[in-house]
């Protein structure tokens, strides 16, 4: 076979397909998490209620795996143009407080509600693992990288599955009643998603760190000087064999997104892994991203993207006039099209699908005008 030359000789060069995937994600985010009838959802566009996993489910933690691989690419281009480790650090600083405070901007939007601020988040957990990731890139190499994650996982199963609960005496797993939801409770101030534990709390953040370690490590691999062959093999190898861990794995600790537990993290980031290096031989290495362009766009201005989405979505599920009776677009269009006599799940999906096309407008403007939004 004749030996393809990666495309990413030169370190922190740009690949299309970490773009594409990035894209495709964003959009299924904004897809589920924007359905018209919030009772009524096909089953694979909800998460899974507890144990199991979702192709919904899948969203959040590829977003942390693709950040991770971002941060290789990214800051080795960096070292390449002369910037110091002081500057590269001060700056991840710089963008990940400001990140964590948008993050809890949001969590009081549309009503500006300071009372009701949620210092958990998604653009928090974004946050820490993006603090986290940046000085393990620059400071310690793929082994210790290893074994620190392995560390993690391991010891996040230990104090889960064999701890002993505060106030229950045992060990438990079970919904607001596990040692996350306990640590949350007396550490977190302000609101917890689901009242009594919160789903991006801080315990679950640890084994968060850890996927975006193994976006990371995809990073670093694609930065090497192997072949593309060699990459492509090496990807598929090592996302399988996380992926076949996981599912033996999850007989002793269940796949739990809310927990992000240790075999949640290998399933979804072997599956991640083996999605990359597809993309990377179909778009990077063949040359083919017919029809992609739209995923292009999206991931190429994804922090504006999930802003538009979270502003949007917030305008268009609001009360006008009163919070408890005020008028509602979203509710009222959804009234009208129920007469239609079409099934209410077809009609959830066609306005989450709508919306997921109202949300790319302004991100094609943008686009088009060569503006890309970085914190």
């Amino acid at each position: 076979m004749q030996k393809i030359q990666a495309p990413v000789s030169e370190k922190g060069a740009r690949l299309l397909s970490l773009d594409i995937f990035r894209g495709m994600t964003i959009a299924l985010m904004i897809t589920v998490n924007n359905p018209g009838l919030e009772d009524h959802v096909y089953a694979p566009l909800e998460h899974a209620r507890w144990n199991g996993i979702t192709p919904t489910d899948f969203v959040f933690p590829s977003f942390v795996f693709i950040m991770g691989v971002s941060i290789a690419l990214s800051y080795s281009r960096q070292r390449l143009k002369g910037v110091s480790t002081r500057i590269m650090i001060a700056r991840t600083l710089r963008r990940a407080v400001l990140l964590f405070a948008l993050g809890v901007l949001l969590s009081v939007l549309p009503y500006f509600d300071l009372s009701h601020y949620r210092l958990p988040g998604v653009l928090q957990r974004l946050a820490i693992v993006y603090a986290c990731c940046v000085p393990l890139f620059l400071y310690t190499r793929w082994r210790t990288q290893i074994m620190i994650a392995l560390f993690i996982l391991i010891g996040y199963f230990l104090l889960i599955k064999l701890a002993p609960v505060p106030g229950y005496g045992y060990p438990i797993m079970e919904p607001g009643r596990n040692w996350a939801a306990w640590l949350d409770r007396i550490v977190i101030p302000g609101r917890l998603w689901q009242g009594s534990w919160d789903p991006e709390g801080i315990l679950s953040t640890f084994p968060a760190i850890v996927s975006g370690m193994g976006g990371l490590l995809t990073g670093q691999l694609l930065l090497s000087e192997k072949t593309a062959e060699r990459k492509i093999i090496l990807f598929f190898v090592t996302g399988f064999a996380a992926f076949v861990a996981a599912c033996g794995w999850s007989a002793f600790f269940p796949l739990n997104k809310n927990l992000w537990t240790s075999t949640f993290v290998l399933y979804v980031g072997g599956i991640d892994c083996m999605i990359l290096a597809s993309l990377y031989y179909i778009v990077d290495l063949l040359g083919y991203n017919k029809g992609l362009g739209w995923a292009r766009i999206f991931g190429s201005n994804a922090i504006a993207a999930y802003l538009a989405a979270e502003v949007l979505g917030d305008l268009l599920t609001a009360r006008w006039g009163n919070r408890q009776t005020g008028f509602c677009l979203n509710e009222w269009l959804m009234g009208q099209a129920l007469n239609s006599g079409w099934s209410p799940e077809l009609l959830s999906l066609l306005w989450a699908l709508f919306f997921c096309g109202l949300c790319f407008l302004p991100i094609w403007g943008l686009y088009q005008k060569k503006i890309f939004l970085k914190i």
